[in-house]
């Protein structure tokens, strides 16, 4: 038995897991294990042999059974020791970027956020009306009669013609707005009115969609000064210069009389475009006071009511402040251009934190 218990505690000692370990344990201490057979042969035994030789085979059933728990729980420090060693976390390693982090704002989104927050800040209210226009809202209410040269100016993507022959639009310009707004709402009146218009034309400065800024203004008392200093106080915001120099150019819009261009100072010395300084003219916006006929489409009074309206294509403007170079890339998805141009969702344009405190990548 001697032979035997030292047999157990060597290849106890030298398992290498814990199936090794159930198994020497079934041999020595099972049903039919060894130390087992010894103890159901007690008796036959006298009772001063059985005393003895029961107090020594419990002694080495202990010695086994010690054995085994200890070579146990040192298998099991083992393991989570070698799982701990696999699954350690380096704390030292920056920690991967979130979402919220590695996501970008697209440049147009960004920039109708730094124009609502000017515009706000100036009382001006957001309007928004539908992508797919009717001839009226579009057209004729904007003082384009039939067969007027200017409706094929805008090359426009035309609806198929419905019931009763008449075709809708996708709009040309967000002008529509203005007209829906001057309907539902009572002057005075101040919007702002971002969005998605549609023309045929392709090339580096269009795209057949682009996105357009409309202003409105109607009031009894609403004058060119008036829209002078609204339109140069966004652009100083907008473009954050502290001076600015505007001039005005006569032009044509059937929507507006007198019609005006407007450009702004800027120079553009090793092609870089400041604006605000230098000696070129830059053409930035259309603008003018709102012709009588359209208000009187609206039903209201060109006696009583004036105001003034203007327009700037949002792409181009972010063109100009952010240095991009061609007006496709906004729309082609690409992920690198992107994560170059974006902004970081998080970093909201405000006047009192600065316009583009939204920093790119």
């Amino acid at each position: 038995m001697q032979n035997n218990i030292h047999d157990f505690l060597s290849r106890i000692s030298e398992a290498g897991d814990e199936q090794t370990l159930e198994i020497i344990r079934i041999e020595a201490l099972g049903k039919q294990g060894a130390i087992t057979a010894q103890l159901k042969g007690l008796g036959s035994l006298s009772v001063h042999e059985r005393k003895l030789r029961g107090a020594e085979i419990n002694q080495i059933r202990d010695q086994v059974q010690a054995a085994l728990a200890e070579r146990k729980s040192y298998l099991k420090r083992l393991n989570r020791q070698a799982k701990l060693a696999a699954e350690k976390i380096d704390v030292s390693l920056q920690v991967r970027q979130g979402a919220e982090t590695r996501g970008r704002i697209h440049p147009v989104s960004q920039v109708i956020d730094e124009i609502t927050a000017i515009f706000a800040d100036m009382g001006f209210s957001l309007a928004e009306g539908p992508e797919i226009e009717t001839d009226f809202y579009n057209f004729t209410a904007l003082n384009f009669p039939e067969g007027h040269p200017a409706r094929e100016m805008h090359d426009t993507f035309f609806m198929n013609a419905n019931a009763t022959g008449q075709r809708k639009v996708l709009r040309t310009h967000t002008s529509p707005v203005q007209i829906r707004t001057m309907e539902a709402v009572q002057p005075p009146i101040r919007v702002i009115i971002p969005g998605r218009t549609y023309r045929n034309d392709s090339d580096q400065t269009h795209t057949p969609m682009f996105h357009q800024l409309e202003g409105l203004v109607i009031d009894k008392s609403a004058h060119m000064g008036h829209m002078k200093w609204v339109l140069e106080n966004f652009l100083k915001a907008f473009f954050e210069v502290e001076h600015l120099k505007m001039r005005f150019r006569p032009s044509f819009f059937p929507f507006t009389e007198p019609s005006m261009e407007a450009d702004i100072l800027c120079s553009t010395e090793d092609g870089e475009l400041r604006i605000g300084q230098g000696t070129k003219w830059m053409e930035i916006l259309g603008c003018g006071m709102v012709h009588p006929k359209v208000l009187q489409n609206c039903g209201l009074d060109p006696d009583m009511y004036q105001g003034f309206a203007w327009g700037m294509g949002i792409d181009r403007i972010a063109m100009l402040k952010y240095g991009m170079p061609d007006l496709r890339a906004f729309f082609d998805a690409d992920i690198r251009w992107l994560k170059h141009y974006g902004f970081r969702p998080l970093d909201l344009p405000t006047l009192f934190g600065g316009i583009s405190q939204a920093s790119h990548a």
